[in-house]
């Protein structure tokens, strides 16, 4: 029989590793959401530009494990109406593509509106084969779900987009060729509302129509529930 022997350093080296990469229950207070990390994301200012040309802002959090990428982009669409609204004054006379019309000055209204199938065709203009294209929800929040696969190094990514509260989610987990796929963390996604508290619709949720209402607490089973954020107080039996 061989017997293989492991120091203690090369010991404790592997456990900090592992260690490090531990997942987390990650909470973003000022981007209202919850999602599955392996450890702390690194967040990212960024501009996103939207399919009208607005430039709005963005914020990346994102981290690794080993080849492993995983990030979430959040993109702030409240600012849709003031920027395309203002470009619409400088617009030559009867240039309908630019002025948009009344209540949908520079078309801000269809851009906010066209956002989850603009996000989800910018994935598919990527150099990779689309093996699935789902609608879905997340905690009833109406999005989207793409899988691709890289032409080149057959690298798997999960995607997400959902849209809640004018903002953009675009979650993305991407693996190596035959690794695990990242389906755990693109449903790992979830809401926190003005408190900091964790949120369900009892029906689903369109971004720019009135909300539903929220899943009482009481109505939800241990381990059902999403996070809440850090400090966040949650009254028990108010919606959440």
């Amino acid at each position: 029989m061989r017997l293989i022997f492991i120091s203690t350093a090369l010991m404790v080296s592997l456990s900090g590793t592992l260690f490090a990469q531990e997942w987390i229950e990650y909470a973003s207070r000022e981007d209202r959401f919850t999602c599955n990390f392996p450890g702390q994301p690194k967040v990212t200012a960024i501009t996103y530009q939207s399919q009208i040309g607005a430039e709005l802002p963005a914020r990346v959090y994102s981290a690794s494990q080993g080849q492993s990428r995983y990030s979430v982009t959040v993109v702030d669409y409240t600012p849709i109406q003031r920027i395309l609204t203002e470009r619409a004054k400088s617009c030559p006379a009867g240039a309908e593509p630019c002025l948009g019309a009344p209540g949908d000055e520079g078309h801000w209204r269809s851009d906010r509106q066209g956002a989850l199938v603009y996000a989800a065709w910018r994935l598919m203009q990527r150099d990779a084969k689309v093996t699935a294209f789902v609608w879905n929800t997340v905690d009833r929040v109406e999005g989207h779900q793409l899988q691709l696969t890289n032409n080149s190094d057959k690298s798997r990514t999960f995607a997400g987009i959902y849209m809640h509260e004018n903002k953009l989610y675009i979650v993305e987990g991407t693996v190596p060729a035959g690794y695990p796929e990242p389906g755990l963390f693109q449903q790992s996604l979830g809401w926190l509302d003005e408190k900091g508290v964790g949120l369900r619709y009892e029906s689903y949720y369109y971004n720019g129509y009135p909300s539903p209402r929220r899943v009482n607490q009481r109505r939800i089973e241990e381990g059902q529930g999403r996070i809440d954020a850090p400090g966040a107080v949650v009254v028990p039996g108010r919606p959440r």
